[in-house]
């Protein structure tokens, strides 16, 4: 006794279902990327920094006025948080400025304590393995752009 396997080929009808779902659903993600709703999301990001804990916005940031942890933070930066935020925390698609002034009048403590949790809602990491010091860093470098942030940040976003 032989048994057969039945090859199945997907006739017109499948072909044309599963490419109109693959472009149905393109067309969503990009819809959703370059919508108002997109960007208010992101402006929600910056809610989070009223959430951080009264303990952990007083906490001080060792490497404050020490110019060598902002070039150090730089770096970190650079290979940490620019893929989400833009070489010069510009923002982006995935992630909001930060030259914002929400977060240059946010405290050194409550940006420690923001990348420390990260906001995995909005998709921002949880970077608490990344070494105290380096943290300290990243926000040493983030509160040198203080001098040159504007209202709204770039744009006025």
């Amino acid at each position: 006794m032989t048994i057969g396997i039945a090859r199945s080929r997907p006739g017109k009808l499948g072909f044309i279902i599963v490419m109109f779902s693959l472009g149905f659903t393109a067309h969503l993600v990009s819809a959703q990327q370059n919508s108002p709703v997109a960007s208010k999301s992101q402006k929600g990001n910056y809610n989070e920094i009223k959430n951080a804990p009264e303990k952990a916005r007083l906490r001080q940031n060792p490497f404050e006025n020490d110019p060598n942890a902002v070039l150090a933070g730089g770096k970190l930066f650079e290979r940490n948080c620019a893929g989400c935020h833009g070489l010069k925390a510009e923002g982006g698609k995935r992630a909001p400025s930060l030259l914002r002034e929400e977060v240059q009048h946010a405290t050194s403590g409550t940006l420690f304590w923001i990348l420390t949790n990260g906001v995995v809602w909005q998709g921002m990491p949880v970077w608490s393995k990344l070494p105290e010091p380096e943290r300290w860093q990243i926000v040493a470098f983030l509160k040198s752009f203080k001098a040159s942030a504007t209202p709204g940040g770039p744009g006025g976003q």
